[in-house]
């Protein structure tokens, strides 16, 4: 797992640590035992509202580091809705580049009829690797989709964007010199 993603479980490991070492059963029985002896009632109150407001602080940290875990596991996580969303577009997207390299085989004859029929036999072979079962398998073997396809898709993306915007900073320059 790359540190992009490890660090954050390492911290909330930690913070999560820190807290069970409190101990705040134990601590928080000895203050109500001391409690009981106190006999002034405005110290008694102060006592039991210390006692409250730390076990309440103690929750509130524990709800987070929960909230963050579940945060980070949804970062890699892929549900099977998702899975079915990204199974179905890409059947579609496979059939519309199917149709695309079929138009064009027709033109140029009946051997590249053959390729463009075993081209489509390949996709076929990765759109079935899309399934729930397949990429819930993965998953559980540590695979994590989001890091090694959207991560480098995201990349290409901004270098795609990167490179027009160079582009179109090279011909407005160049016209200017014309």
């Amino acid at each position: 797992m790359d540190a992009m993603y490890t660090q954050p479980l390492v911290d909330m490991g930690v913070s999560l640590a820190e807290l069970a070492v409190k101990g705040t059963a134990s601590a928080v029985s000895k203050k109500v035992r001391a409690a009981k002896e106190i006999k002034e009632i405005e110290k008694l109150r102060t006592t039991y509202d210390e006692i409250i407001n730390e076990i309440l602080l103690e929750r509130e940290e524990a709800v987070r580091i929960a909230q963050a875990y579940k945060s980070e596991l949804d970062r890699i996580v892929i549900s099977d809705d998702d899975i079915v969303h990204l199974h179905n577009t890409v059947a579609r997207l496979l059939e519309i580049i199917k149709a695309f390299q079929l138009a064009s085989a027709l033109v140029k004859g009946e051997e590249e009829i053959e390729k463009v029929k075993k081209q489509v036999e390949s996709y076929e072979q990765i759109k079935e690797l899309i399934s729930v079962d397949t990429l819930k398998t993965m998953q559980l073997l540590g695979f994590n989709y989001k890091a090694a396809i959207g991560e480098p898709l995201t990349q290409i993306c901004a270098d795609a964007i990167s490179n027009i915007g160079s582009k179109s900073k090279a011909n407005a320059s160049s016209q200017k010199k014309r």
